[in-house]
C-alpha cells in the first residue's frame, strides 16, 4: 500500500516480463525483449546543462536557410520561404538530383544563389559544414531527422525538421542535449499548432475561458493506405517500412502539439506516464499481398508484423488533466485531426465537424456568437498574417504562418513557440506507445527532457512583437 506511483511504473514493468514469458505467446515475448531497451531508457536522467525554454539567440537580420528534403513537404516550403522577407536560401539538397531542380524552380522572389547538393546521399554534411548558413531545414524521411538535425546544430546551425523529431527515446536525449550544448535552437515543424481553430482555443484557454482543462483529445486519422505503394509519393517506400515493423502510435503530435500547448507542457506541467493499445491490421498486410501478386518488390512485405489500423494512447499529466490521442492512417474513414478540449466551464472540438464552441451541455455556440467569439479572441498573429496565409497556401495557410513564425522568432530574436523539450516530449509518445502495445497496455513514464526546469519555465506563447514582425516581401 505505500508504493508510490514510480514505484508501481517500474514493478508493472517488471510483472510485464514475466507476464510475457509465461503466455506462451512467442510472438508478444519476442517483441517484449526487442522493446525492452526502451522502457530502459525512458527511465535515464540527465542533468541539464543549458535552459533552452524561453532562450533568445541572437538576432538574425537575413536568414541563411539550407534545405534537406525536398519531396512533397521540402519543395513546398522552399516555395513558402521564398516568399518571407529577410530569407536568403542558399541551398537545397537531395539524393535525388531532379526533386531539387524541381523545388529551386518553384521559388517565387529573386535573390536566393541555392547551391544544390545532389552529389550522394552523405552530401547534406556538406551543407551543415559551410558557414553561410544559419538555419537547416530538414524534410526527409524520419528516420534521417535526429542524426540531421544534431549535426546541424555541432556545426553551429539552428534547425528546424519535419514531424517526428525522432523515432527513439535515445534519439530524443541526444537532440536535447546536443541543443543546450550548442545553444542552437531545435524546432519541429508541427504545422497543426498554427492553424486558426488551435490557435483560438489556445488564446481563450490562456485567458481562462475554459477554467480549468480537465481532459483533451487529439487524433491523426488519415487514410493514406494507397500512398504507402507509391514510390513517387514514399520515396524508397519509407512509410510503408515503419508500419510494417513498429506497433503504436507512430505520428503522435498533430494532434499533441496544440494540446501540450494549451495544458502548459514543459512549463509549468508536465506529462506523467502514458498507456497505450492497437487494434490488429485488417488492411495494410492484406494490401502487401495483393500487391506483392503482381510487383515482386513488395514480396518481402508478406506477413510482417504490420501495425494495427487503429491506435488509442492515453496520458496523464501533472496536473490531473487527460489526453487522449488516435492515429488510425489505412482505414477508409473521413480525414480527422481531433482537436477536444473540454474544462470546467466550456468546451471546444474541431473534427469531424467544422470548429464549435459550448459553454453548457445544451448545445453549441451559434455561428453569430462563434463570430462574436472570434472577434474577441483571435490572436495577434492571425490578424496579423492570417489572410495572407491563406493566400500562400500549404494546408489552409498554417503551413506558412509555421514558416513565417520561424524567420519572424530568428530575426527578431525571440525565444522559439515550439523548442527542443517540445519537440523530445511529443516525439518520445511514439517509441512509448511501442513498448506500451507490446506489453499488455501497461503505463511507461513520460521522460522529464526538462530535468525538473518544466516546474518553473514560463509560457512563451505564438504572438507579436509590434512594429519587429517580420512581413511578406
Amino acid at each position: 500500500m505505500g508504493t508510490n506511483r514510480r514505484s508501481f511504473l517500474k514493478l508493472s514493468g517488471l510483472a510485464g516480463i514475466g507476464l510475457m514469458a509465461g503466455c506462451g505467446q512467442e510472438n508478444k515475448a519476442s517483441a517484449k525483449t526487442n522493446l525492452d531497451h526502451i522502457r530502459l531508457e525512458a527511465s535515464k536522467k540527465y542533468t541539464a546543462t543549458f535552459n533552452m525554454s524561453g532562450y533568445a539567440a541572437p538576432k538574425i537580420p537575413t536568414v541563411r536557410v539550407g534545405f534537406i528534403g525536398v519531396g512533397n513537404r521540402g519543395s513546398a516550403a522552399v516555395e513558402r520561404m521564398s516568399q518571407i522577407e529577410g530569407v536568403a536560401i542558399n541551398g537545397i539538397c537531395d539524393v535525388r538530383a531532379e526533386k531539387a531542380i524541381e523545388a529551386k524552380a518553384r521559388m517565387k522572389s529573386a535573390g536566393h544563389r541555392a547551391e544544390l547538393f545532389t552529389e550522394n546521399a552523405e552530401h547534406w554534411k556538406k551543407m551543415c559544414e559551410q558557414e553561410d548558413y544559419d538555419l537547416i531545414y530538414i524534410a526527409t524521411h524520419w528516420k534521417l531527422h535526429a542524426e540531421m538535425a544534431i549535426y546541424a546544430m555541432e556545426h553551429g546551425k539552428h534547425v528546424a525538421l519535419e514531424i517526428p523529431a525522432a523515432i527513439t527515446v535515445e534519439d530524443c536525449w541526444r537532440l536535447v542535449q546536443t541543443s543546450e550544448k550548442t545553444k542552437k535552437h531545435c524546432v519541429m515543424l508541427e504545422n497543426c499548432c498554427y492553424d486558426y481553430f488551435e490557435l483560438l482555443t489556445l488564446n481563450l484557454a490562456r485567458q481562462g475561458f475554459f477554467g480549468d482543462i480537465v481532459h483533451c483529445e487529439g487524433a491523426y486519422i488519415h487514410d493514406i493506405l494507397e500512398s504507402f505503394f507509391d514510390a513517387e509519393k514514399r520515396f524508397d517506400f519509407w512509410r510503408l517500412k515503419e508500419n510494417a515493423t513498429r506497433n503504436g502510435n507512430l505520428y503522435p503530435t498533430h494532434g499533441l502539439g496544440p494540446i501540450c500547448q494549451i495544458l502548459k507542457v514543459n512549463r509549468g506541467n508536465k506529462m506523467e506516464y502514458m498507456s497505450s493499445m492497437s487494434s490488429k491490421d485488417f488492411m495494410l498486410g492484406q494490401k502487401a499481398k495483393e500487391m506483392a501478386a503482381t510487383d515482386k518488390q513488395f514480396e518481402s512485405y508478406i506477413d510482417k508484423p504490420f501495425r494495427g489500423n487503429m491506435n488509442i494512447s492515453n496520458i496523464l499529466t501533472n496536473n490531473g488533466s487527460t489526453i487522449m490521442l488516435q492515429h488510425d492512417v489505412s482505414s477508409p474513414r473521413p480525414y480527422s485531426r481531433l482537436h477536444l478540449i473540454s474544462g470546467t466551464k466550456a468546451f471546444a472540438q474541431k473534427y469531424p465537424l467544422p470548429g464549435k464552441i459550448a459553454i453548457g451541455h445544451v448545445d453549441f455556440l451559434s455561428a453569430e456568437e462563434m463570430t462574436k467569439l472570434e472577434q474577441q479572441y483571435t490572436p495577434g498573429i492571425v490578424k496579423k498574417i492570417g489572410e495572407l496565409a491563406k493566400q500562400i497556401g500549404g494546408h489552409g495557410g498554417m503551413d506558412f504562418m509555421m514558416d513565417w513564425r520561424l524567420i519572424d522568432c530568428l530575426r527578431n530574436g525571440l525565444p522559439m513557440d515550439m523548442d527542443v523539450y517540445d519537440a523530445a516530449s511529443w516525439s518520445v509518445i511514439g517509441p512509448l506507445s511501442e513498448w506500451s502495445v507490446a506489453n499488455g497496455s501497461q503505463p511507461i513514464e513520460v521522460p522529464d527532457f526538462t530535468a525538473g526546469h518544466w516546474k518553473n519555465n514560463q509560457v512563451h506563447d505564438i504572438e507579436l512583437t509590434g512594429e519587429t514582425s517580420t512581413v511578406l516581401s
